[in-house]
């Protein structure tokens, strides 16, 4: 059966600059290993013995692994973005749907659907004559939980 834990009993020591902790064990030389005053309440000598030390600067390393997550999940939800309008476009000679593409920006930060045929706005948006058909706009704005998948995905690794 295990000792009783004792409440409270954990003692600081910053003249012999040592830690007592619930069970009465002490570790030596605490300021050297980077605790101060508070910063140990909780830990047993055990747990502070056995910690390591880490003094590199991964700050940069982490921004350029997000950064390119971000890219590549800017591109995936691009493509799937891609076929949804292509699925929702009007079809006569197939122009209009084969010409829908994407673009990820030179920043990395959005991705634009679209088409480069003179009468897509005409076919999105409608005339006098002809009612809206839109394929980028739904595309866009209607699979927001599929996009939230996607970047969660990349982000998560």
């Amino acid at each position: 059966m295990a000792a009783p834990r004792k409440v409270g009993k954990e003692k600081w020591s910053a003249k012999n600059d040592t830690w007592t902790d619930r069970n009465g064990d002490v570790t030596e030389g605490m300021s050297a290993k980077g605790f101060k005053r508070g910063t140990a309440k909780g830990l047993l000598a055990s747990d502070i013995s056995g910690l390591v030390e880490v003094r590199e600067d991964n700050r940069e390393a982490i921004a350029n692994a997000i950064d390119r997550a971000l890219v590549a999940a800017l591109e995936e939800v691009g493509l799937v973005a891609e076929g949804y309008a292509k699925r929702a476009c009007p079809v006569d000679t197939g122009r209009l749907r084969n010409s829908i593409t994407h673009i990820v920006d030179e920043d990395g930060k959005c991705v634009i659907i679209g088409t480069n045929v003179e009468y897509a706005p005409y076919v999105e948006l409608g005339t006098r004559r002809q009612k809206p058909q839109p394929f980028l706009k739904p595309a866009a704005n209607d699979h927001y939980s599929t996009y939230k998948g996607i970047f969660l995905k990349h982000l998560r690794g």
